[in-house]
């Protein structure tokens, strides 16, 4: 090894140092592990580092665009409330921390097993999201225990991670052998996941974090009133308050139910909702977005149904009445509110206090905050305008289209079915069901483009042009040579090796380029040690699979970095006991099934 697998190791060794500390992003730190690699290729005129064209290669490789596709999918299923179909019958019962993570981590290990990782943990970050404000419960604990429910699931079949089709790929093609069937790998595979998940379960509220801000806790002092409708024929219709999903919103209660004519106030959890019942809710602004999304239910004025513009183009604002307003003293119907702003009242507060009578009755004051539904040009129409002292946005409230949710479904469906045959890959499922979600007008291009979260795809990006530099300087094979010299002649300490120095080379340059890395060394191995590589093949496809430890040895891990506000540290707590959980049994069963 040179001087070029020296300084290569010196740039990873200093990335991770950067990431352990938490003083900078990960792409910032990244990208400057990317300049120093690209800017000494250039001075010194080597190509054995890492030439800008190989470094582009990361941000243009398959894995990665896939990626930000599988987020367009995920967008448009959340959009048509296609999620919800699919997660509420799974966790919707959820009552404490690990009633959700038994929940939610069992169903997604499963998946899994079947799915490829990525789309299952970008389809259920938004349910995640729901859940841990629903209960209230820390979504640092959460979001993690996604990501390794999703990886320890992949290991259990051929096809639960494009990794473990790579490996099978290269055994067939330069060891002449056959591959491995599908379920072979589930030896080892649903061992490790089941006493990885009971690890989720036991360790994750000891050695997780609750990284919740403080003051997102404090509840808004504004207390909106919100009237909705119970459609007629609607999936609510017969099920009790508890059973809707009603009385789990934090900060928001029941006021009182309007059934033909007649007002039931203080209402049980078990009074059954029928048709056309109108709710009168008081509460803080995200449980009424929350609520305004909710399937089964619409905002109970008319005024909405009257909007010129399509449901699907608009969007919630809030509006703070002025002195100046026309309307101050006349009752929001009188006011004709709707024609004059072309926008619909949905919400009022008001002091914190429940406004009798219905929305349309509500005699505007001065400071009373308006929730509208409307197209979003009133931003601009009225931000400067003397009609209202306060025009906003609310983020992330459009309106869902349930009706899609019948078309999106069987777009997911299909991408699945697409992407498990040998002649359509991840990328192009993936690609196809973008463009259909859009030409179905399930979500708009520019809906598409702003849910794709550019900061993980560049974080992807540069590692793997880190990846590509290890290889190209000769770093990855100096590492693996030593470590060969140490286990000479001695078959299951070389297993060993073989699995720490893969999951040690995951853990730096994510799975698929360790695996890649790792592949000819164990092939070497097994051919000097006069033993099946089949065992040494295992021990690669769980070591590059099972690497819990950082956030970039998988791409999950980097997808909930963000989310869940961890820092490095907290994938060392918490991920490196079940990185040794699953060698050790890892190791214990391979040579079993697989004997040496």
């Amino acid at each position: 090894m040179g001087w070029e697998g020296w300084l290569t190791i010196a740039v990873v060794l200093s990335v991770l140092g950067g990431l352990v500390s938490g003083r900078a992003s990960p792409v910032g730190i990244l990208f400057s592990g990317l300049a120093v690699l690209i800017t000494t290729t250039a001075i010194s005129g080597t190509e054995r580092l890492l030439t800008p064209a190989a470094a582009a290669e990361g941000f243009g490789s398959s894995g990665l665009i896939t990626v930000g596709l599988l987020f367009v999918v995920a967008a448009g299923l959340t959009r048509t409330g296609a999620v919800a179909l699919i997660a509420n019958p799974l966790i919707g019962r959820a009552k404490g921390l690990r009633s959700a993570q038994w929940r939610l981590l069992t169903p997604v290990a499963g998946l899994s097993a079947f799915l490829n990782n990525t789309p299952i943990v970008a389809l259920f970050l938004p349910v995640v999201d729901d859940l841990a404000r629903r209960l209230q419960l820390p979504a640092s604990r959460l979001y993690l225990p996604l990501s390794y429910a999703a990886i320890l699931g992949g290991t259990c079949t051929l096809i639960g991670t494009s990794t473990n089709l790579i490996v099978n790929d290269l055994l067939r093609t330069q060891n002449a052998a056959p591959g491995l069937a599908l379920f072979d790998l589930a030896w080892v595979g649903i061992p490790v996941t089941l006493t990885g998940l009971a690890y989720l379960l036991i360790a994750s509220p000891w050695l997780l974090p609750d990284r919740r801000d403080v003051t997102a806790d404090r509840l808004d002092p504004r207390r909106y009133t919100v009237e909705v409708e119970v459609t007629a024929d609607g999936p609510l219709v017969g099920k009790s308050i508890a059973e809707a999903g009603l009385r789990h919103l934090p900060g928001l209660f029941l006021a009182e139910i309007e059934r033909g004519g007649r007002v039931i106030p203080a209402v049980g959890p078990t009074e059954q909702l029928q048709g056309t019942d109108r709710l009168v809710f008081v509460g803080v602004l995200e449980s009424v977005v929350d609520l305004h999304k909710m399937r089964g239910l619409k905002p109970a004025t008319d005024a909405v149904e009257d909007l010129e513009e399509p449901r699907r183009e608009r969007c919630l604002v809030e509006a703070v009445v002025s002195e100046a307003c026309p309307l101050v003293g006349r009752s929001i119907r009188a006011g004709r509110f709707r024609e004059r702003y072309e926008a619909a009242v949905i919400a009022v507060a008001r002091g914190g206090r429940q406004l009798p009578g219905k929305i349309g009755d509500i005699v505007l004051r001065p400071g009373d905050t308006l929730l509208l539904e409307t197209h979003p040009s009133f931003l601009e129409r009225q931000r400067d305008a003397r009609d209202f002292y306060l025009v906003s946005g609310v983020e992330d409230s459009a309106p869902p289209q349930h009706e899609k949710a019948w078309l999106a479904l069987p777009i997911l469906i299909g991408m699945v079915g697409l992407a498990t045959t040998p002649w359509v890959s991840m990328l192009n499922a993936a690609l196809l069901a973008a463009i259909a979600l859009i030409v179905t007008r399930c979500m708009d291009l520019g809906e598409a483009i702003r849910n794709i979260d550019w900061n993980v795809l560049l974080v992807i990006g540069a590692a793997l042009g880190i990846g590509q530099a290890m290889d190209n300087s000769g770093a990855a094979t100096a590492i693996s040579s030593q470590v060969m010299a140490l286990t000479a002649d001695r078959p299951m300490l070389t297993l060993a090796a073989i699995y720490l120095l893969t999951l040690v080379a995951t853990e730096l340059v994510t799975n698929n380029a360790a695996a890649v890395l790792i592949f000819p060394v164990a092939m070497a191995a097994a051919e000097s040690l006069g033993v099946s590589a089949t065992p040494f093949v295992i021990a690669i496809m769980i070591a590059a699979s099972a690497a819990f430890a950082t956030p970039i040895g998988y791409q999950t891990n980097l997808m909930v970095f963000g989310p869940g506000a961890y820092r490095f540290t907290d994938y060392l707590r918490f991920g490196l006991p079940l990185n040794l959980i699953v060698m050790t049994m890892a190791l214990l069963i391979i040579p079993r099934v697989w004997p040496l």
